[in-house]
């Protein structure tokens, strides 16, 4: 907080006054040392702050009760205004103040589960419990080291002269300023693990697509055995013994067949599968050579925030330059004060304005496409791998879109275990299509009617449909 004096001037100092109700390093003093400016977002109540008491005129600075406590009154636009520092060790706090004490705003709010509590917006502010200290404490001077030599700034005869304020910050802002380290260390710790994880189990997938694509010709000689020996196969079968003529020895080979198909269909399913497994192994060596760097870069990460030479700030700015993370989401205070009903999907736009709907769980996916959904809506999900239920709300129009059907596609596979690879296969139905077996697990299906879509994943387009998700709008309706 900068004090600027009434009868300014180019020889009249600016005070700048440090606040901080950082656990066990809360404190008031005047700063004496540089100080390293915010870079992240602000949190809902310094932005009160900033707008209510920019410009205001301090009119009195006392301490509360010969205790812990500091009170700054201002004179602002809006009338009397009050900062309160209750700096009581680890539940050090901020209160915002009006007139006659009413409690305006908190920096830390008390829990909802807390029914009494003392800090209520709209409430006189009361005094924590207890009573303050009494007897004889040693004094601040007493109780901090005393540094080997004042600098000039602080020596009497000079206008800056403030040595209790630099003893204060000399012994706590480097303690405050490693316990932020080790928070950010651990914080950033905690994220690239995170990433790591996902993209170690990235490569499993990819390994598993390329063991599945390496039997891919395989497939194809079961089908051209299917087709081949089609005569002799009768309808309802779950296998067939046939002669291997693809094996030397001609060995009888057993193929699973489904029972609902014809003979010829069992073969068309083999020869579908078999082009399958040739789509997935398309680019499996490029997104491994990339998965594989990536993962090579988290870990040294993950070493140099280990070793604990180096600034968690830099490292953690460097990871998100190199898009290895992205940047930290400060949640907004008065958000979770009034929180929106919740809704069992999330919401994006599509290119022409259509609304398209992502199942949270399984559970939600249920509620998503068996309540949240109209008849001729699309529904779409990723092919042979769990993932959320997606659906494209039609509005009662006929078909869909080619590129909001792409959209919504698109999200199918980035909220699925393949939201890594580079293609992907998408099954797409009518909501009326889509049926739940008795008994059956959460978000498990079948499909009466559909078909499939291959879909190319491209960042352009899933950035643009990130970009665009919109807020809960706190009714489920149709």
């Amino acid at each position: 907080m900068a004090l600027v004096p009434r009868a300014g001037g180019p020889e009249v100092p600016i005070l700048r006054v440090y606040l901080s109700c950082q656990a066990d390093t809360g404190r008031v003093h005047l700063q004496h040392g540089r100080l390293q400016r915010h870079t992240g977002p602000e949190g809902p109540f310094y932005k009160r702050l900033q707008a209510e008491l920019a410009g205001a005129e301090l009119r009195r600075l006392e301490q509360v009760r010969g205790d812990r406590m500091a009170l700054f009154e201002f004179q602002a636009e809006l009338g009397r205004r009050a900062l309160l520092l209750e700096l009581t060790g680890r539940h050090a706090n901020m209160v915002l103040l009006g007139k006659g004490d009413e409690v305006l705003d908190v920096l830390v709010p008390a829990p909802k589960k807390r029914q009494h509590t003392r800090l209520v917006v709209g409430e006189t502010w009361a005094p924590p419990p207890g009573s303050p200290p009494s007897g004889d404490l040693p004094s601040l001077e007493d109780s901090l080291p005393e540094p080997e030599e004042l600098p000039l700034s602080v020596q009497r005869g000079h206008e800056h002269r403030a040595p209790l304020s630099y003893l204060v910050e000399m012994a706590l802002a480097p303690v405050a300023a490693a316990d932020a380290a080790d928070t950010l260390r651990r914080d950033l710790l905690r994220r690239l693990e995170r990433r790591r994880a996902r993209t170690q189990s990235a490569l499993h997938g990819l390994k598993r697509r390329e063991e599945a694509a390496a039997g891919a010709e395989r497939v194809k000689q079961d089908g051209e055995l299917l087709k081949a020996a089609q005569g002799q196969i009768p309808r309802g079968a779950e296998f067939v013994e046939l002669a291997d003529y693809f094996d030397e020895e001609a060995k009888p080979r057993r193929i699973q067949l489904d029972r609902k198909l014809t003979a010829g269909e069992n073969a068309e399913k083999y020869f579908t599968r078999y082009k399958k497994l040739l789509r997935s192994a398309d680019g499996i060596e490029a997104e491994r050579a990339r998965q594989e760097g990536k993962h090579a870069a988290l870990l040294e990460l993950i070493e140099r925030l280990e070793r604990g030479e180096e600034d968690p700030g830099e490292i953690e700015r460097g990871a998100v330059e190199a898009g290895l993370l992205e940047l930290r989401q400060e949640g907004d205070e008065r958000k979770r004060k009034a929180p929106a009903k919740r809704l069992p999907y999330k919401i994006f736009s599509a290119a022409k304005g259509s609304e398209i709907r992502v199942g949270r769980s399984a559970r939600d996916n249920d509620a998503l496409t068996f309540r949240n959904a109209k008849g001729n809506d699309l529904w779409l999900h990723t092919a042979d791998t769990p993932g959320s239920h997606v659906v494209l709300c039609l509005a009662g129009k006929g078909d869909p879109d080619p590129e909001e059907l792409l959209d919504a596609a698109t999200l199918a596979v980035h909220f699925s275990p393949l939201k890594e690879a580079s293609r992907a296969d998408v099954h797409t139905a009518r909501v009326k299509e889509v049926k739940k077996p008795r008994g059956a697990k959460p978000g498990l299906v079948t499909l009466s009617g559909g078909k499939t879509v291959h879909v190319r994943m491209q960042p352009a387009r899933l950035q643009r449909l990130l970009s665009r998700e919109a807020p809960p709008s706190g009714s489920p309706g149709i």
